[in-house]
């Protein structure tokens, strides 16, 4: 009775929508791979590819002085971390496309000495610069955390283990931390790519042309609102599966992985 319900419900909501003339499909169809949304695509997407890179880098290096015996290098992790979750994504953005405000030009030299390079702010931080700058350093705060708690759920005999052996520290983590703290990591990692992947649309806000700001310049021409919005819907939905599915692979070649290695250890008892 509950399925037939729901089935029901399902039914009269997909005709509403496919039936309902101010949907404007026909607009929708003709705007679905238009050239400057294909490209406000790419400019999304890569923002996505880089920004995720460049955070799993330095979170990782966050996460790890944060974890370590310097109190001094765990306190600056710890204010990193608090500072860059504090801020909202949208303030951090307009705040590093406006840094020329504060600082006409960035130079690198001696401090209180000759500058050796001089940069003028405005050349240097476009809206590409600015919104990866913004987008790293928030990602970086929240990757940190999940790297961390992944690390932290792995028994702790494990590392004494490992000194026992005669390995270093370089090699416990690569050959022994980081292949079992993957399967923990990965799931909230992917879900964080998929938030990453949404967030990018805040650029628009910089004039940066990824998929919204397409969709906006487009619309403001046309009046095609709510077509051109849907085209903007599809195609987020579109790459969120894409990488929903990634994902779900990722997980199921850890676990199997995962499930021959006790196998193997099982044998050999």
């Amino acid at each position: 009775m509950t399925n037939a319900i729901v089935i029901l419900f399902a039914a009269m909501a997909l005709t509403t929508v496919l039936t309902n003339p101010r949907f404007e499909w026909e607009t929708v169809g003709a705007y679905l791979f238009e050239i400057r949304i294909l490209k406000g695509i790419g400019v999304s997407v890569g923002m996505t590819a880089v920004t995720m890179f460049l955070s799993l880098i330095f979170g990782t290096l966050v996460a790890l002085m944060r974890m370590g015996s310097s109190r001094l290098m765990a306190l600056v992790a710890s204010g990193f971390i608090w500072v860059f979750r504090s801020i909202p994504m949208l303030v951090q953005l307009l705040f590093w496309y406006n840094l020329a405000a504060l600082f006409p030009t960035l130079s690198l030299g001696i401090p209180w000495g000759p500058s050796f390079v001089t940069f003028d702010s405005n050349s240097l931080l476009g809206p590409l610069t600015a919104a990866v700058i913004g987008l790293t350093l928030h990602e970086t705060a929240y990757i940190a955390e999940l790297i961390r708690s992944g690390l932290l759920s792995l028994p702790a005999g494990q590392h004494q283990a490992a000194a026992a052996l005669g390995m270093t520290p370089a090699q416990t983590f690569f050959r022994i931390t980081a292949p079992q703290a993957l399967r923990i990591i990965v799931p909230p990692m992917g879900n964080e790519l998929i938030s990453l992947l949404k967030a990018t649309s805040l650029v628009s806000v910089i004039s940066l042309a990824d998929l919204l700001y397409s969709v906006q310049l487009i619309y403001a021409k046309n009046f095609q609102t709510v077509p051109l919005l849907i085209v903007a819907a599809i195609w987020y939905m579109v790459i969120t599966g894409v990488l929903t599915l990634l994902q779900q692979r990722l997980e199921r070649r850890l676990s199997r992985q995962s499930e021959l290695k006790v196998k193997k250890g099982g044998s050999s008892l």
